[in-house]
Formats: structure tokens, sequence, C-alpha cells
């Protein structure tokens, strides 16, 4: 797998690049087929904590991960960490849940055919002016509720879009401050 490295108030030296892709390439393992997509790494320092954010688009999952710790090379070996657990625990869930053809467990398996993409759109809003300052646009997968759920947590949102297979409308499904989970539909 590919990863574009790119710093923010850094420079991101050879000796970060090839740290970056040795520890990185410890995810593949995980995978029966090399996933084709590129990933995408920010390292930066904000008020001297050294910051890594990693985020890996495979078909049907967004792998992300950060990590602000005082040193970079602790952030980044962190951040590979949270990946692999990300990977073992929605590898399980997904393989023992969906088991018919076509579901997102064929990002695990031997033949590696995955095709079904996730959809997710995020603004971010500046409070004073509401103006949209980032936008995401992807193709959404109709799923069933307990499969937006799972994805939303794979992406560590607090929301997620999609298109509920059994009405065939865009819902969405939220995280409620009680721990459990809310869905809203269309009237």
């Amino acid at each position: 797998m590919q990863f574009t490295i790119r710093g923010q108030q850094i420079e991101v030296t050879e000796a970060l690049k090839e740290y970056v892709d040795k520890k990185l390439g410890r995810l593949e393992k995980y995978f029966d087929a090399p996933p084709t997509s590129e990933g995408y790494v920010t390292l930066s320092v904000i008020r001297g904590l050294h910051t890594v954010e990693v985020t890996i688009p495979l078909p049907g999952v967004v792998l992300r991960a950060e990590d602000r710790s005082e040193d970079m090379y602790a952030s980044i070996d962190a951040v590979v960490d949270k990946l692999e657990r990300q990977i073992r625990k929605h590898k399980t869930k997904l393989n023992r849940k969906f088991r018919q053809e076509g579901s997102l467990k064929t990002l695990f398996v031997e033949d590696g055919t995955a095709t079904s993409s996730v959809a997710v759109e995020q603004e971010e809003y500046d409070d004073d002016e509401l103006e949209v300052v980032r936008t995401k646009r992807f193709t959404m997968k109709p799923m069933d509720v307990e499969e937006a759920i799972l994805q939303m947590n794979m992406v560590g949102h607090d929301f997620f879009v999609f298109t509920n297979i059994e009405s065939q409308e865009v819902n969405v499904v939220y995280k409620r401050d009680d721990g459990k989970y809310g869905l809203i539909e269309r009237d």
C-alpha cells in the first residue's frame, strides 16, 4: 500500500518517511490481497505536541486513527497500534455478522474482491459565520442499520449517513449521550 505523507509545521525527513512506511507496512498482513487504494498520513506539531493522522480508504471501509504525544515516533507507533486494533476488532465483527455476498466481509476474505463503497458526508461549520470549511463526498452503498453503526464506529464519528437497504432512503445513525444509538429517517 502506498501512502502520501505530508507535514504541517514540520519538515518530513527521509527518516520519518521510512519509519512511517515501515510501521504502516505491518498492516498489510491483515489483508488477503494488498489494498490498492492510497493512504494519507499527516504529521504536524501543534503547541509542542507531535500529531499523526492516518486515513486509509478501503473498499467499503475507511480506517482512521490519530495520536498526539511529545515524540513523533511514539505517535506513529500509537497510531499503527490503534489501526491494528480497529482492523482486528472489525474484521472479527464483520466476518461473524455479515455472511451474505457483497457485504463488508469480502474486504478481509481470501478472494479480496470487495467492491462496495461507504458514504459519509461531513461538514464542519465555523460558529460565527456558518461557513462550510470542509466537504467530503462518497458513493453511498445500501446497508442495514447495524452495518451503518459498525461503519460509524469504525471511522470514529458520532454520526453516519447511509442509504437504508430496506427503504432505499437516506438515513442517519448517531451515537446518543447515553451510549446507545439513534436513527433519523425522513418523514
